[in-house]
C-alpha cells in the first residue's frame, strides 16, 4: 500500500527538529520522500491542507488490559485503591481482558499514540487485541515472587514462554517486567534480568512510585531502591523505570550512569494523591533518557497523551516557579524521539524522515480555532491539543484511522461486550 500526505505542516522531529510545510509519501511500511510539490502516485491521497503531520506519539507505561475498570476505583487512599484492584483482578476472565486491551488501545490509537509499552499478566491476550487494531505493542509480562502472584505457574517462566512465542510476531514486541521491588527478590530480579538479556529485550517495572514504597524499602535493605538495584548489578540500558517519582540526587547520577529510561507519569501520580513531583528537570540535566507515560486508565481515565504532555509542561514550570522549565520542544521529544529511544527504536520511530517506519499522525486544529503557523505550533499543540483532534493515524504505513474513523476495526464489538 502506499500513500500520498500532501500539503501539511509537518513537525519532523528531525535531527535539525525541522518544521515545514510539505508532502511525505509513503510506501509499504516506510516514508520513501519527503518534499514539496510530490507528484508521485498513491493507493491514498490525503490533503492535510490546514493540518499537523507529526511522529505518533509514544506512551511508555501503560496496563491496557485494565480497561474496563475505569471509573470503578475512585477517591480511595491508597491502600484501599490497591486492595480493591487486586480484588477486581484477581476475578477476571480472559475475555474480560481482551475487550478491555481493545477498548485502551482503540482509544490511544484515536488519540494519536501509534506505539506503547504495557506492563501486566495475560500478554498473550494482550498481544492478539493488538493485532486486531494493528498497533505497535510492546508488552512486558510482569513477574514478581511466586508467594504474591495470582498468576498460574511461575511468572518468570511465564514472561519467557511469551517472548520465545511472540518474537517474531508482526508490531508485537515482548519483553519481561517487574511489578516492583516490594514484591519482588533480588532473585527473581536478576533471573529476569538473565532472560532479557538471553532473549534481547526490554525490562519494565515500577520503581519508587511513593514515599511510603522507597521508606519501607529502606528500613528492610538500609538502602533506597535505586542504591540497592545499582548495587546488585540490576540497572541497564534495557530498563524501562516508570514513575521514580521518590529519588535523590545520588539515584538520579546512578540512573544515567546505567543509562535507565525512565517513564514519568505526571496525571496518574497526581490522581493516586502519591504526593512529591518527579525529578525530571534534574534527571534531564544529568542526561537520564526521560519519556512520557499514561498507566492505565483507572489511575488515569483516559489514554490520551496530549494532556500528559501538557500536564507535564505545567507541573514542572509550577514546582520550579520558572515558566522556562521544560521547553516545548523539549516536551515534545519526550514523547516522540525519547520513547523511540527507550524502546530501541530511535533508527525507525519517533520522527518523519526518509527511511523510517510510517508511523505518522495528522491533527485538525480547527476545532479549537487555533492559528496555524511553523512559529507557534509546538506549544499549541502541548497546550492547546487534544487527542480528540487526532485526524489520521498511520502505524507501520498502515492507514488504521482516517478522517477520525478506523478503516477496519468495528466499536460496537466492545460495546456489545460490555452490554452483554
Amino acid at each position: 500500500m502506499s500513500i500520498l500526505i500532501k500539503n501539511g505542516l509537518i513537525v519532523s522531529q528531525n535531527m535539525n527538529r525541522e518544521i515545514f510545510y510539505g508532502d511525505i509519501y509513503i510506501e509499504k511500511n516506510f516514508i520513501i520522500e519527503i518534499g514539496k510539490n510530490i507528484s508521485t502516485e498513491a493507493d491514498h491521497k490525503i490533503d492535510a491542507s490546514g493540518k499537523i503531520v507529526m511522529p505518533g506519539l509514544i506512551n511508555t507505561h501503560a496496563h491496557v488490559g485494565m480497561g474496563l475498570f475505569r471509573g470503578m476505583i475512585e477517591d480511595l487512599k491508597l491502600d484501599d485503591f490497591l486492595k480493591k484492584t487486586f480484588d477486581l483482578d484477581s476475578k477476571r476472565t480472559d475475555d474480560h481482558i481482551f475487550y478491555s486491551s481493545l477498548l485502551s488501545i482503540y482509544e490511544m490509537v484515536r488519540m494519536g499514540t501509534t506505539s506503547f509499552l504495557d506492563l501486566y499478566y495475560s500478554e498473550d491476550i494482550i498481544a492478539k487485541a493488538a493485532e486486531e487494531i494493528g498497533i505497535r505493542a510492546f508488552l512486558s509480562w510482569v513477574t514478581l515472587d511466586e508467594q504474591f502472584t495470582t498468576q498460574k505457574g511461575n511468572p518468570l517462566k511465564n514472561a519467557e514462554n511469551f517472548i520465545i512465542s511472540h518474537k517474531n510476531k508482526e508490531r508485537i514486541y515482548p519483553s519481561i517486567g517487574f511489578q516492583g521491588v516490594y514484591v519482588c527478590s533480588d532473585e527473581t530480579l536478576l533471573k529476569g534480568k538473565e532472560i532479557s538479556e538471553k532473549h534481547n529485550t526490554l525490562q519494565h517495572m515500577h520503581l519508587s512510585e511513593t514515599r511510603k514504597e522507597v521508606y519501607d524499602y529502606l528500613k528492610q535493605k538500609g538502602k533506597r531502591p535505586v542504591e540497592h538495584l545499582y548495587d546488585i548489578g540490576f540497572l541497564n540500558e534495557n530498563l524501562v523505570a516508570a514513575h521514580t517519582v521518590w529519588l535523590t540526587m545520588r539515584e538520579i547520577k546512578q540512573l544515567a550512569e546505567k543509562n535507565v529510561n525512565v517513564s514519568h507519569n505526571p496525571v496518574s501520580n497526581m490522581k493516586l494523591g502519591t504526593g512529591g513531583t518527579a525529578p525530571v528537570p534534574e534527571m534531564i540535566e544529568n542526561g537520564v533518557n526521560v519519556t512520557l507515560g499514561t498507566d492505565s486508565n483507572v489511575t488515569n481515565n483516559n489514554y490520551d497523551m496530549f494532556i500528559v504532555i501538557e500536564v507535564a509542561g505545567l507541573m514542572h514550570k509550577n514546582e520550579k516557579w520558572d515558566a522556562s522549565v521544560l521547553t516545548s520542544q523539549e516536551l515534545i521529544d519526550l514523547a516522540t524521539l525519547n520513547g523511540a529511544k527507550a524502546l530501541k527504536m530511535r533508527s525507525l520511530l519517533g520522527s518523519i524522515e526518509e527511511g523510517k517506519a510510517a508511523d505518522i499522525i495528522i491533527i485538525d486544529p480547527e476545532p479549537n480555532g487555533l492559528p496555524l503557523f511553523k512559529e507557534n505550533v509546538l506549544p499549541n499543540i502541548i497546550y492547546a491539543i487534544e487527542g480528540l483532534n487526532v485526524d489520521t493515524s498511520i502505524i507501520d504505513g498502515n492507514l488504521i484511522m482516517q478522517n477520525k474513523k478506523f478503516r477496519k476495526f468495528d466499536f460496537e464489538k466492545i460495546k456489545n461486550y460490555i452490554k452483554s
